[in-house]
This record gives structure tokens, C-alpha cells and sequence, in this order.
């Protein structure tokens, strides 16, 4: 895993169509924004969708969000004009283009080609742009090893809940929610562990699909806290209401943060020629080693990515 990533903890989903609801998410929390041109999108809006998207893009007043827009997938015939409209229009302050219904590696491939056709031809850097590959079907999530590796462009892989579940006739309506039937465990389980796997073997993010049901706050903070104890970096927010809870459940606790702190300044102390050169030392009651340090780097850079500040600090012993 890279741990000098910006987060996402949330990835507020804004209609490409609405210029009032684009606005009002550039002062909003969240770490990153998406402006859609797909589901959210009427086809009879999507031209229009696409010249109010350049224009937001342009014309400033955004925080420090990721700025993403996703665009129509690859079997619709809007994808070229898509990538072609919004990148050529405002690419220098676009971050990363959203791939829905990705097959398999071959769609991440074609999208690198146009991206790199169109900053050149419009005089971008050629690679910046990222690409965030969503994984939606049972085919997606057999190649997803493919999908992750088809591009250096790649930095996430998000799940699609909605149309997974379409795709493999679960027997629900409610996206989020446990299948009626389905007592013991989590029906989600198997999926979002296959995509958490080959976004950390290949050093990217993994990204948490919506919960649907808005006004449920806590029950988005569950859905949110299963994936995050998971290891997943965020989690899409439908409304703003849901965009406190996700930074919350996606950051560490404080004392977690603070622990990982104490272990990594505890070890490299220990480890040095003042602290004894020691490859195993004791923190208080806890014994800690290298990987003790490797997974208080997890914690650590998840915290100082969120901003977070320590409130303890490492004494040597005397």
C-alpha cells in the first residue's frame, strides 16, 4: 500500500446535469467529488451535463476534494464524447476520470488511450489524470487482477453495488442491506474482500459503493464501519448528510492514531544505536517489532492524511 495517497474518505456523488447541486458541494467536507454523467444523468441531458460540468471545473471555488467526473461506460455511445468534452474543457483541474461497468481490462486500456489523445492534443500533462475503474458484475470482479493492472493511470477500485447485485440475481432491493434470507454472516462479504485484495496488491485504494436509504444516517454508519473494519479507504456519500459520518468512520479513532505514533517513534528508537540496536522492544506492556511498525504505518498515514493531530508523545526510557 502507498501511503502518500490523498484520502477518500468520502466521495460525494453530484448529478453532472444540477450546476445549484455542484456549487453547493464545492464547500462541502467531503475528500472527493464526483460530478456524474451517467445514472444521474437523463440521457436527453447529457450534452447539456457535460458543457455545466466544464463550466463548474473552470470556474473555481473548489476546495481541496478530489475532482472526479464519471463518465458513460464503454457499450453506451457517449464515452468518447464523455472523455473528449470534459477533459478537452477543463482537464487541467480534473483529477480522475470514473469507469462504470468495467468488464475487464481492455475498458481501463481504451480510456488510457483517449486520455492520452486528448492531453495531447490539448496540451495537458499526459498521465495525470487518474482513472478509477468500478467494479459492477461478476465478470469485473474475475478480472479485477486484469483491471487493476491495465493502467499506471489506476488509483482506485470502487464497487457498484446496485448493478452487482442486479448482475448476480440477489434476491434484494435494498442496496446495503443483507439479503431477506441471509441470517449469518454478510452476503457482501466474499466481493468486497476480492476487490480490497487487489487494490492492496497493487498499492491502490478501495472504495466502498452508496447506501441508498439517505435519511438513515446510522444505518449508513454501520454499512460504512463493516467495510472500514474491513480496510476499505471510503465509501460514496448520496447526500451531505452522510459525508460526517464517513470521514469520522474512515479515520482512525484518536487513541488508535496516537498509539501508531507511539509505536512507530518507540521502534525507531529502540532500533538505533542509542535505544540498544534491538529488533524487539517493549512499549509499555506490549512488545513490539517490525511488524508491529508496519501496521502502525497503516494507521499513521490514514491519520496524518485526514489531518489528524497527536495528543501524546514518545519519551525514551532512562
Amino acid at each position: 500500500m502507498s501511503f502518500d495517497f490523498r484520502p477518500r474518505r468520502s466521495v460525494l456523488a453530484v448529478p453532472g446535469s444540477s450546476r445549484k447541486m455542484i456549487d453547493k458541494a464545492k464547500g462541502l467536507p467531503a475528500d472527493e467529488v464526483f460530478l456524474d454523467l451517467e445514472d444521474a444523468v437523463s440521457p436527453l441531458a447529457k450534452e447539456q451535463a457535460r458543457t455545466t460540468i466544464v463550466e463548474a471545473l473552470n470556474e473555481g471555488g473548489w476546495g481541496e476534494q478530489l475532482k472526479v467526473v464519471r463518465v458513460n461506460d464503454w457499450t453506451t455511445d457517449a464515452t468518447y464524447l464523455d472523455v473528449a468534452t470534459v477533459v478537452g474543457g477543463a482537464g487541467a483541474h480534473l483529477d480522475a476520470i470514473l469507469l462504470p461497468k468495467v468488464p475487464d481490462a481492455s475498458h481501463v486500456q481504451a480510456l488510457d488511450l483517449l486520455l492520452t489523445q486528448v492531453e495531447k492534443a490539448h496540451g495537458l500533462e499526459v498521465g495525470r489524470i487518474g482513472i478509477e475503474p468500478q467494479i459492477e458484475d461478476a465478470l469485473g470482479l474475475t478480472n479485477i487482477d486484469a483491471i487493476a493492472t491495465a493502467s499506471a493511470r489506476v488509483q482506485t477500485l470502487v464497487f457498484g453495488p446496485a448493478d452487482f447485485m442486479a448482475s448476480i440475481n440477489m434476491r434484494t432491493l435494498v442496496v446495503g442491506e443483507q439479503p431477506d434470507g441471509y441470517d449469518r454472516g454478510d452476503a457482501y462479504h466474499h466481493i468486497l474482500m476480492t476487490i480490497l485484495m487487489a487494490a492492496r496488491a497493487h498499492g491502490l485504494q478501495a472504495i466502498d459503493g452508496p447506501y441508498l436509504q439517505i435519511r438513515d444516517v446510522e444505518a449508513f454508519r454501520r454499512s460504512a464501519q463493516r467495510t472500514a473494519a474491513l480496510g476499505f479507504d471510503g465509501k460514496w456519500v448520496l447526500h451531505p448528510s452522510q459525508i460526517d459520518a464517513a470521514n469520522e468512520v474512515f479515520s482512525p479513532r484518536q487513541e488508535d492514531y496516537d498509539k501508531a505514533e507511539m509505536i512507530l517513534d518507540a521502534y525507531e528508537w529502540h532500533t538505533s544505536a542509542a535505544g540498544g540496536a534491538r529488533g524487539a522492544a517493549m512499549l509499555g506492556d506490549e512488545m513490539i517489532d517490525e511488524a508491529s511498525r508496519k501496521m502502525a504505518l497503516v494507521i499513521s498515514a490514514k491519520g496524518r492524511a485526514a489531518g489528524m493531530t497527536r495528543t501524546t508523545s514518545f519519551e525514551p526510557p532512562r
